[in-house]
């Protein structure tokens, strides 16, 4: 059976509703969350599958890599996104230099924090910030 997507106008929470084709637009569909008939039909979300590679390679565009040395925050969240589309599960120290970076802190900082982080016997992330 095809989903359909809606939005409450009255408690405006999302929800989606199991119908088959005969049944949508003759059967009612009331509000998961509020039980109001106030809805309107959501336009669902378009997906595009990509490979990992284009994936990658379109978050090394230049463009979006022009101004990260002076910026920590853009680099936290650069390296937030890449982390999230490699898939794999990453050291606990990666997010702890991912959450310091979107705080606002330098490498420099970060690195004078944490002091073994580019040690590799450690079991750190393997290279310093500054690499």
């Amino acid at each position: 059976m095809p989903t359909y997507d809606y939005t409450c106008l009255n408690c405006r929470k999302r929800f989606d509703v199991f119908l088959t084709y005969q049944e949508y637009g003759v059967k009612t569909v009331n509000c998961a969350h509020c039980g109001s008939n106030n809805i309107k039909r959501r336009a669902p979300r378009v997906r595009i599958l990509k490979s990992d590679e284009a994936r990658l390679a379109q978050m090394a565009d230049p463009s979006m890599l022009s101004n990260l040395d002076d910026d920590p925050k853009a680099l936290g969240q650069m390296m937030r996104k890449m982390g999230n589309e490699m898939g794999e599960e990453l050291p606990p120290e990666f997010d702890e230099v991912v959450d310091r970076l979107e705080a606002g802190q330098s490498p420099d900082e970060i690195t004078n924090a944490i002091p073994d982080l580019g040690d590799d016997s450690g079991g750190g992330m393997g290279a310093s910030l500054d690499d």
